[in-house]
């Protein structure tokens, strides 16, 4: 899979309008089913976009020989690239699809659009993969600022522009699983209850996140003890492919490289303080 920059990318060709772009969809009937591939040509209106064409598809789901078959299954939220439930591989880049013009893509007459799901996670139907791995790796590392009660304690601590600043690109995140999808060292566990693999940068970037947290740092113990377990921040390669394809430009080797400092002091610490 190609990790190279792709979100902004505008098109060098103009798209011809009435054009008719073919796509090709690896589609599974369920989990532990076989895939197999389906093509649908489409004729493309002006502005589409994959979800848009994916609507076309299954309002007349015919392939290019004539067969009627099932429509196509997707998931999608919000629709403007802050849900991350549409992330899957497009012409062989994880991204989101609700942002993937086709005028961009395929500007051509005859172009071909591939979909694929993303292979990191468990297809649940066709282009729809079961995130919870995910999810509860972020319930594992305490990715929360905790409160003690609802009523009113005073003002909070207080944070400077700058750290304001900085740690908002880290808050953006939308767990869309781009950067586990591009990641060598995550690897599909099918059961998210019993995954122990590698977290990856989504959640490491979450720990450094609410580490930085005047408030949320009180959990911050927790958190770095789960970095130093097995599938934590010591099983990163260090690829920096997770960066190249975050569609939010979070500077993840940046939180990579600050939770690997900051476990490594922790593990001293837990050492000499014989704390395990």
């Amino acid at each position: 899979m190609s990790t190279a920059p792709h979100h902004h990318a505008a098109s060098r060709t103009p798209a011809k309008a009435g054009r008719t772009v073919r796509f090709r969809i690896k589609r599974c009937d369920g989990p532990g089913q076989p895939s197999r591939w389906e093509e649908f040509d489409l004729s493309i209106p002006p502005g589409a976009n994959v979800i848009s064409c994916l609507q076309q598809i299954a309002a007349s789901p015919v392939t290019i020989e004539g067969r009627r078959t099932t429509p196509v299954v997707w998931d999608s939220g919000c629709l403007e690239e802050v849900c991350g439930a549409c992330t899957m591989v497009i012409n062989g880049k994880v991204r989101q699809s609700c942002s993937c013009i086709i005028d961009a893509l395929a500007p051509a007459d005859g172009d071909v659009i591939t979909l694929e799901p993303m292979s990191k996670f468990p297809v649940v139907r066709d282009l729809w993969v079961d995130r919870s791995r995910l999810f509860t790796d972020l319930q594992r590392a305490r990715a929360w600022v905790p409160i003690d009660g609802t009523y009113a304690l005073g003002d909070g601590p207080r944070e400077s522009p700058e750290q304001q600043q900085q740690r908002y690109v880290m808050s953006t995140c939308m767990s869309c699983g781009c950067c586990l999808e591009a990641c060598p060292q995550y690897h599909l566990q099918p059961d998210p209850e019993t995954a122990d693999g590698f977290v990856g940068a989504a959640v490491i970037n979450q720990v450094r996140l609410f580490n930085e947290h005047a408030t949320g740092a009180v959990l911050a113990t927790e958190r770095l003890d789960l970095m130093l377990e097995p599938g934590g921040i010591a099983d990163c390669g260090n690829s920096q492919n997770c960066v190249k394809v975050c569609p939010k430009e979070i500077p993840l080797t940046e939180s990579i490289a600050a939770i690997g400092r900051a476990a490594t002091i922790h593990g001293f610490k837990r050492f000499f303080t014989a704390r395990r």
